[in-house]
């Protein structure tokens, strides 16, 4: 025999061997998942959390707006700047409100004076019917003194001269009436004069704007020279400017639909602030808004007519216990909420966690008895009512060479863990990966551990 018919036998020799072989390990491996795993162990602490992101806003703070028409004639202050509760802001031409003032306070002096006439008047009235009277009396003293013992021409001259004397007496009291009449009509008068100059001294004093807090000018659009309108009815007014009192500063993030129940008043909270990178502020949770706010809009769900499924936010409020000095409002903020926390707990990788359907727990559990290859307990019984009542939740725990689905019960989630309070212990085994095997893995599938760390591609390297 040629040697190169003998290096043919033995290169085919070969190459069937290796058929062979590669055809005995594709059989061997045929339906083997290559999965990562991980040992249940406890955790000291597992921290329940909600992140949020808003921006900063201080707990008192009040935008001025126009308070009466007019041309801006003065800005005492910056942007910035720092104001006590009764600084003056600001000043609008005053000439016109001025003049007004002058004038009423004129006319006011006027009536003063008129009120004091006829007062005068008043009392000379007073004083006329007060002699009549008295002549009245005495007429009637002397009549009583002669007591009919005086002749009938002297009564009747007396008579005559008493009915003379009532004739005067009704006269001086119309005439005290009359004046006492126009009296309280000056007085009146005077009266609306007063109300009138504290209208026009009001429109006078609203030409000056004053600070109604302690805080500093977060805002100032307007410049000098410009003009004021004030709001009429629907209509908005000029603003001004907008004052903060920084003194008590708070974080206003926006809290998704699904986490808003877990968030309550007290609740820890850390604060990082996109302006001041590299801390974090302390902070608790000191308001929580009732109504829900359309994320796109920000609207109130109650002030649109159409129902949609938009997702929404709720408004909650961290006060920030020590806050720096240069924080100024609108800054973008992230608050983590603390809403629970756990000591001593059994923790797994949040990726672990599988959900599979009871169909197919409850006939995997009969083909594993049927074949005794390994013991799988039945899922648990449904509760009534559960709209998941056809999914289980659990883990995929290691026994042998197979991944053995085991229902769990679950407690509070971490950022990246999560509580097992019931169907694992401490020691197992489990499934934390590929994301593509826990996806597909079935309840009593053969599996082949690789915990070595993942290859980089070409491009990852880069």
């Amino acid at each position: 025999m040629k040697t190169w018919h003998k290096v043919a036998i033995g290169v085919g020799g070969a190459a069937t061997i290796a058929i062979i072989v590669a055809i005995s390990i594709n059989q061997a491996n045929k339906g083997v998942v290559t999965v990562q795993t991980a040992k249940v162990a406890k955790q000291d602490s597992l921290v329940s959390q909600v992140t949020a992101s808003g921006e900063i806003k201080p707990t008192t703070f009040t935008n001025i707006s126009a308070q009466g028409f007019g041309r801006i004639t003065e800005i005492l202050v910056r942007e910035g700047d720092h104001v006590k509760k009764g600084d003056k802001l600001l000043l609008q031409d005053n000439v016109q409100a001025n003049a007004d003032v002058q004038a009423q306070s004129a006319a006011i002096t006027s009536g003063e004076s008129g009120v004091q006439a006829a007062e005068a008047s008043y009392n000379a009235a007073r004083s006329d019917l007060s002699m009549q009277e008295a002549k009245l009396d005495n007429d009637r003293g002397q009549g009583l003194y002669k007591d009919g013992l005086i002749p009938k021409q002297d009564f009747d001259q007396r008579k005559t001269t008493y009915d003379a004397a009532v004739a005067t007496v009704e006269a001086s009291r119309a005439r005290m009436l009359a004046q006492k009449a126009q009296l309280d009509q000056v007085r009146s008068q005077l009266q609306q004069g007063k109300a009138v100059l504290v209208r026009q001294q009001d429109v006078l004093s609203k030409t000056t704007y004053y600070s109604p807090i302690d805080g500093i000018v977060s805002y100032l659009p307007v410049r000098m020279g410009e003009y004021a309108v004030p709001g009429i009815q629907n209509a908005t007014g000029s603003f001004v400017m907008t004052l903060s009192d920084m003194s008590t500063v708070t974080s206003e993030v926006k809290v998704d639909e699904t986490d808003i129940v877990n968030v309550k008043i007290g609740q820890d909270a850390d604060v990082t602030i996109d302006a001041v990178p590299g801390k974090v502020f302390k902070g608790k949770v000191t308001e929580i808004g009732s109504q829900a706010v359309l994320r796109t809009s920000g609207l109130a769900t109650t002030q649109t007519t159409t129902s949609n499924q938009e997702a929404k936010d709720f408004k909650v409020v961290v006060t920030l216990e020590s806050p720096p000095d240069n924080l100024r409002p609108g800054l973008s903020t992230t608050a983590k909420i603390k809403t629970a926390e756990r000591k001593n707990v059994v923790a797994i990788p949040i990726q672990a966690l599988a959900v599979r359907s009871r169909k197919d727990l409850e006939e995997a559990a009969k083909g594993a008895k049927k074949d005794g290859s390994v013991t799988l307990a039945a899922p648990p019984p449904a509760s009534t009512g559960d709209p998941k009542k056809d999914e289980v939740q659990g883990v995929f725990v290691v026994s042998g060479k197979k991944a053995v689905f085991r229902p769990v019960e679950t407690g509070i989630s971490g950022v990246t863990d999560i509580e097992i309070t019931k169907g694992i212990d401490p020691g197992d085994e489990i499934v934390v990966g590929s994301y593509k095997a826990l996806r597909t893995l079935k309840p009593t599938a053969t599996v082949k551990v690789d915990n070595s760390a993942p290859k980089k591609t070409d491009e990852e390297s880069k």
